[in-house]
């Protein structure tokens, strides 16, 4: 009798075995496989292991290594999926007005349980905390503090947004903790307290912070800031303090500075306190807001006050919320600002300088949260390349479909080690390079000489910033494609493990975020004929230094690719060798690609380089002939594809992956 086939219907037939992800890092200290080898063979995303190793001391590695391992796990927990899914469909709202129309001062933004959810697992995790942690005096506690940002930053939905600007403005504070009053009394009091709850890691008394820069004449270029900042009379103040309006939420005073004005985006909008930029009769100014104030009643018979637990913003109106491509569960807001009390940080006049002390960290934190959100993309991918099937096999029995995820693998190495060399120097440089590189394979990558340090820093971190956010973007389509028509859906299902659309949607925003490319572009021009740094000539004198040095310890195993990496600096030295300011900023782009192709090889080289491991030597060796030398297709030149397609899988999958036995006919 003949078969008959059975029709699919919508409960029977074909379902795909869902993909199970992986946590990304195991510590070989809790492991319960610890024999199977070290933690790059044990963890989902080898590359953050190497960069513990890379960065950290061994007893360091360990400690720092076990909370990342628990929140590797923890992240993939269902009910921290559900909030990051919660906070995505459930998008911030705004009510402006009480039930009779008048303006809503009390409560007038509305965020979801799961944002709320959220932000409090990032405080508790230490995603700011740790980097300002001054037990913690024997190793980079950047490395530590981005390594854990790295597993929670693709889960987050966007919570690390404050977090960036929350440890951007404790920076800015710490370095005016010992200011005095000076005219501004109390001053010194309120940063102290600010700065305590910003780097808590108790989500009961931690602090957040806005950062307002950003107005309807531009966004980066803030030079024609519209916000206006003026000093209160004692009159001015003493009345305030009688209408019980003087105090903020701590009943700390307000600070002795009106602003008014209008900021066209400002993101975190739900934070306590906000760091902006006004102008004034000095010029441009940087100041901290308190986002509420204490509503005190007065008592009709006797003309006091009376103390209670009411609060309302300070001077602070949301006009509306953003409609955005992404970052949905992101509060960013048009405000516009009247009377809103606050302190002058610093010198009056010098509010720019105040904000680029900034600019480093919050836009590491870019670069940082793009290579996480990569980092899920290509999990997702390797998860469902084992459990998926085409013509019978698996995907990653198909060598052409394990070459091109390959390529991508490169790809996020390269951008994630160029990232967290810029976090270690970040480290390095607030606490010294014997505490923090002098007893780790990065003792000979990292520059002993502080002033290289802060050079590199400053030379890189607008590359890294602009370059690895695009590469994210572009990495994370690809992920998409994996998945084929999964992969272009809103996967909000399952805690939304697999909606990449979501993650390339996030990750397109940190193009633009704290500078686009162009802008990028324009700051290395400056660094580039900056006269303060190297006399204005960083690249030759700084940069060209440092790859050299590096690569010399390199050339015993990398000869050809050490060779290639120094005919891509001699083109670099090239374009910026007697170029005119003009012709800088014309080949902006141009300069920063060269600088990151350099920079990603040395960097992946000298990992490399530290222990010979076959993948990272592969690693290395195929980003070079990639984009060293031009060679899009990375063949490695005498070596039959056969043999490359083991490789393809190493890198892809890891050297650890087993693939399952083919069932054979009996």
């Amino acid at each position: 009798m003949a078969h008959v086939p059975k029709p699919s219907s919508s409960t029977e037939g074909f379902f795909q075995p869902f993909p199970t992800l992986e946590p990304q890092y195991t510590s070989e200290k809790l492991s319960k496989h610890a024999t199977r080898g070290t933690s790059q063979h044990l963890s989902d995303d080898p590359v953050l292991a190497r960069i513990l190793h890379q960065y950290l001391p061994p007893e360091a590695r360990d400690q720092v290594g076990v909370s990342i391992h628990k929140l590797s796990r923890r992240v993939l927990e269902s009910s921290v999926l559900q909030h990051a899914v919660e906070a995505e469909v459930n998008v911030p709202t705004l009510h402006p007005l009480t039930t009779f129309g008048a303006v809503n001062k009390t409560d007038p933004l509305h965020t979801s349980t799961g944002w709320k959810a959220l932000k409090a697992i990032g405080v508790e995790e230490g995603t700011v905390a740790i980097a300002y942690n001054r037990a913690a005096t024997n190793y980079n506690r950047r490395i530590a503090q981005f390594g854990i940002n790295h597993v929670w930053g693709h889960t987050s939905a966007m919570t690390m947004c404050p977090m960036s600007m929350t440890d951007g403005a404790a920076t800015l504070l710490s370095r005016h903790l010992d200011d005095p009053d000076g005219d501004q009394p109390g001053r010194q009091a309120v940063l102290a307290e600010a700065y305590r709850r910003l780097v808590s890691q108790d989500p009961h008394e931690a602090w957040t912070s806005g950062q307002w820069m950003t107005e309807r004449t531009g966004g980066s270029d803030v030079s024609g800031t519209e916000t206006v900042a003026r000093r209160l009379t004692k009159d001015e103040v003493a009345e305030d303090e009688r209408l019980g309006l003087g105090r903020d939420i701590l009943g700390q005073p307000l600070g002795p500075w009106r602003i008014d004005g209008f900021k066209w985006f400002s993101s975190a909008t739900d934070s306590d306190v906000t760091v902006l930029l006004a102008r004034t009769s000095q010029g441009i100014s940087a100041f901290l807001i308190p986002m509420r104030r204490k509503v005190h009643r007065r008592d009709m018979a006797s003309e006091g006050i009376i103390d209670g637990d009411e609060t309302e913003l300070n001077g602070i109106r949301i006009q509306r919320l953003k409609e955005k491509l992404g970052t949905k569960g992101l509060p960013t807001a048009e405000l516009e600002l009247k009377g809103a009390r606050g302190w002058l940080i610093g010198q009056e006049g010098k509010g720019t300088k105040e904000i680029s002390a900034i600019l480093n960290i919050t836009r590491i934190y870019s670069a940082a949260g793009s290579a996480s959100y990569w980092s899920r993309g290509l999990a997702i991918c390797r998860a469902f390349s084992k459990v998926r099937k085409a013509r019978g096999r698996f995907l990653y029995d198909h060598p052409q479909h394990v070459l091109w995820m390959a390529a991508e693998t490169v790809k996020y190495w390269a951008a994630t080690q160029f990232t967290f060399f810029g976090i270690a120097l970040l480290g390095c440089i607030a606490q010294g390079w014997e505490a923090t590189a002098k007893n780790t394979p990065s003792a000979t990558l990292i520059p002993q000489d502080p002033t290289h340090q802060a050079a590199l820093l400053r030379l890189l971190t607008p590359v890294i910033k602009a370059q690895v956010s695009k590469a994210s973007v572009t990495g994370l389509r690809e992920c998409m494609e994996c998945l084929g028509g999964v992969g272009y859906c809103e996967n909000n299902e399952d805690g939304g493990a697999l909606n990449i659309a979501k993650l390339f949607r996030d990750a397109i925003a940190n193009t633009i975020w704290e500078g686009t490319a162009s802008v990028m572009a324009e700051d290395v021009g400056r660094v580039i004929r900056d006269k303060r740094i190297a006399g204005g000539n960083v690249i030759e004198a700084v940069y060209c230094s440092w790859v050299r040095r590096v690569l010399q310890q390199c050339r015993g195993s990398f000869k050809k690719e050490c060779e290639a990496v120094e005919e891509k600096l001699q083109a670099l030295v090239s374009l910026v060798r007697g170029a005119s300011a003009e012709e800088i900023e014309f080949r902006g782009r141009d300069i920063m690609a060269h600088l990151e192709i350099i920079s990603c090889a040395v960097v992946l080289l000298h990992d490399a380089t530290t222990d010979g491991d076959e993948v990272a030597s592969h690693i290395a060796s195929r980003y070079v002939s990639s984009w060293a030398v031009g060679d899009s297709l990375g063949k490695v030149e005498n070596t039959p594809w056969q043999e490359n397609a083991i490789v393809d899988r190493k890198i892809f999958l890891g050297a650890s992956f087993r693939p399952r036995v083919r069932e054979g006919k009996l």
